[in-house]
């Protein structure tokens, strides 16, 4: 059995016909949160539950603890030094991981109220930091810690850290999840699973465009999930959007279009692109780290720009 189900001509050049899906780890109560780090050629990821990150080696394959009680993170990304930053649901705050090996908070309150548990995380090409803030680590001790909501709300941030200011740049989202740019940065994409909380709620990756580059306008809705929710997504150099659902890695143009699927045997949660030449794509699912190779690059990567060809 085929690991890809391709629905559109399009998703064909993106695959690898020989290439196969690969559990490279399974151990996890939930995993989430993938990071390849290149400077390092490994792979971060969350076991949220049991509040500690985990290590894939690329070189050897193997796997390890990398921290543990480390505020129940969640997602993670890089800056623009290659500094992991990171959405902490105990620690209520965004952190990076300096230089040092010491983890520093970025930012853990807006108009003097902590936030609700940072979820997803994503850097703008001019150093800027946008977060989603649902109330998922909030609502039970099992991934993150039992809290009162001070702000009433669950938004999209963008805080710069040269100025120190943190704005609500979406207010308009019941659970906003996973978060993305165009590769023109543009847009940004945003996951809502508010239908975990309000039934009926479209399952959706919304569109908004960033006119100015710090605001975001509505634009309407990008795709709907057709297998559980959208959680944790990233766009490719092409604008297709790989994204999490509860039964494989949907593939969507950007147009919208389902152009197919990696089919997974868990619930799917978060991936990234990583490997050399950030052509693996390595998803977290339930208990498990899987990865495939596909024939696609992130944003900013490969033979458009900033090729890493050896």
């Amino acid at each position: 059995m085929s690991d890809y189900e391709v629905l559109d001509d399009r998703f064909r050049k993106l695959t690898i016909g020989h290439a196969k899906l690969e559990r490279l780890w399974t151990g996890s109560r939930w995993a989430e949160g993938p990071v390849y780090v290149p400077a390092a050629r490994h792979l971060l990821w969350s076991d949220i539950p049991n509040d500690r990150l985990l290590r894939y080696d690329e070189g050897d394959g193997s796997v390890s603890v990398f921290e543990t009680h480390c505020n129940n993170q969640n997602g993670h990304t890089l800056d623009r030094e290659g500094r992991v930053v990171a959405c902490e649901h105990g620690g209520r705050r965004v952190s990076r991981l300096e230089h040092d090996g010491r983890w520093r908070t970025l930012v853990e309150t807006v108009a003097g109220k902590r936030f609700n548990s940072p979820n997803d995380v994503v850097v703008k090409s001019d150093g800027t930091i946008w977060f989603t803030d649902p109330v998922y680590g909030i609502e039970s001790h099992y991934e993150g810690k039992i809290a009162r909501a001070e702000i009433g709300g669950s938004h999209v941030y963008r805080f710069d850290e040269v100025s120190g200011e943190v704005s609500a740049v979406i207010t308009d989202m019941v659970q906003p999840n996973g978060l993305a740019f165009s590769p023109d940065e543009t847009i940004l994409y945003v996951s809502d699973s508010g239908a975990s909380h309000v039934p009926g709620l479209p399952r959706a990756i919304r569109i908004y465009d960033l006119a100015d580059g710090r605001s975001a306008r509505a634009g309407g809705i990008l795709a709907e999930c057709g297998a559980g929710l959208f959680d944790g997504f990233r766009v490719d150099r092409d604008g297709n959007i790989w994204a999490s659902s509860a039964d494989s890695v949907r593939v969507h143009a950007q147009d919208g279009t389902l152009i197919g699927r990696i089919l997974v045997p868990e619930l799917v949660s978060n991936v990234c692109f990583g490997g050399p030449k950030r052509n693996r794509l390595y998803f977290t699912a339930q208990t498990s780290l899987y990865a495939i190779y596909v024939n696609a690059h992130p944003a900013g990567v490969g033979p458009v720009a900033g090729d890493i060809s050896q």
